[in-house]
Order: structure tokens, then sequence, then C-alpha cells
């Protein structure tokens, strides 16, 4: 369960606030969104955290929609699909291997990459899981900007593109009409952990980074920033015009 008294619950507040001893843990926060740098985590701790986040807004449906930004220790993840081609076997991957209840097939996740998990009641925003997967992608591509990267939505094809090449994957959960998993955006380091597997089932494709993009370094934590304040800002986008006939969950 969520202990409610932690600062990093509370809500009414634009400015950064540092969450009990962990300095690297910091909060924007309004009456819709809660948004949390977490540092680095392994993917199983970051999976039972948002576990007990989606069952405690299950009880309490009025609650704020909650943003985890995190960095992962190194891992691959595939979704729920019986086709599990894109692993290659499995057997030779350098990092542990996770089965989750996400949809896509297999991605790795690690130091250099931004990790999102939004958190939101879907019940709120007209139950419409494919708007909200645009708004996700929409996200991620104003960011990308600021960054001075130009980036696109592929029709067909989750996750945001350069032309070819893809910068970020999505690949997200519903509970309940509440939402966990969510997105990754290569942001800097080595990306070569990537040719283990075939990137979300797509043949030849291949995956970039802010780094690459503008040979320039930036830190994950500064873009985790970037991106908390713009999640801010673009959440009632989300809740506007709720669809008339919601998608199934």
């Amino acid at each position: 369960m969520i202990d409610e008294r932690n600062p990093s619950f509370r809500g009414g507040s634009l400015q950064p606030q540092f969450v009990g001893a962990r300095e690297d843990t910091r909060l924007y926060s309004h009456s819709h969104l809660n948004v949390r740098w977490l540092g680095r985590m392994n993917f199983a701790d970051a999976l039972q955290l948002q576990e007990e986040i989606v069952a405690e807004k299950c009880v309490h449906r009025g609650a704020a929609d909650e943003l985890l930004l995190l960095e992962h220790e190194p891992v691959y993840t595939i979704g729920r699909t019986p086709d599990k081609s894109s692993l290659l076997g499995a057997a030779h991957l350098p990092y542990p291997l996770f089965a989750i209840n996400r949809g896509g097939q297999a991605t790795y996740h690690g130091p250099g990459q931004l990790m999102g998990y939004p958190i939101v009641d879907l019940q709120r925003c007209g139950q419409d899981l494919h708007k909200y997967l645009r708004w996700l992608e929409r996200l991620i591509i104003e960011l990308l900007v600021d960054y001075e990267i130009a980036a696109t939505q592929r029709g067909g094809l989750t996750g945001v593109w350069i032309g070819a090449r893809k910068i970020a994957s999505i690949g997200v959960g519903v509970r309940h009409w509440i939402t966990m998993h969510g997105f990754a955006l290569n942001v800097c380091g080595a990306l070569t952990p990537f040719d283990h597997i075939v990137p979300c089932g797509i043949s030849n494709v291949t995956m970039t980074s802010i780094e690459l993009e503008t040979d320039k370094r930036f830190s994950v934590v500064d873009v985790a920033d970037a991106f908390g304040k713009l999640a801010l800002q673009r959440i009632s986008d989300l809740r506007r015009n709720e669809a008339t006939e919601p998608a199934i969950a």
C-alpha cells in the first residue's frame, strides 16, 4: 500500500521538492498529476511500485494520476504475446528477461534511457486507449523539438521515429482502465544491447538516441525534468474531448 503521508504524494505545487533522504527524487505536482524522478532502479522494484500505485488507484479513483520517471539497470522485456520470435531464442541474452502485462514485442531498457511510467485513470480520459497512446507519442515529439530533433509518428507503428530510425518505444498495460508501463526514450549511451533482439518485433529497424541525432551529450535526469514539466502542461489535453465510443481494454 502507498503511504499517503509520504511527501511525494502531496499536490498543489509546481516547484521541485526533494522527497525523504534521497536528493535525486524530485516531484512536480498539481491536482491532476504527480511527477516523480526515481533515479536508477532495477526493473523488478519499479514493477512492484507500479503495481502498488495501480492497486491504490483502483480503490481511490479520485486520486491524482502518477508519472514515474527513472532509468533501469540493463534488462529485456516482452509483452503478452504468444509470438516470442523477437527474442531470437532468448538464451543468448546478456541481461535478465521479464515477460510482463503490456502490449508489444521484445525491447531493451538500460542506463542512458529515460523510462516513463504514467499511471493514468482512463475513465477520466474517455476510456480510449488509442487516444492515450497517440498522446504519449505527441508528448515525446514535442519534447524533442527542444533538442532540435524533428520526430514523427508512423502509421500502424507505435512509437516515435526520425525517418526510419526509432528513438522511443511505447508499450502499455491497462487494468480496470488504469494504465501502467509506458515509454522508453533513448537519450544517450550504448544501443548495442538492442542487437541481441528484434526491437519491438520490427525487422531491420535502426535504434537511435538524442545523443546520436544531435552529436551532443544530455543527461537522462535533465531530459526527465523537461518531460515532467511538459507532461504537467499537457495532461489536460488527454482529459479533453472524451471519446464517445470507448475502446476495449
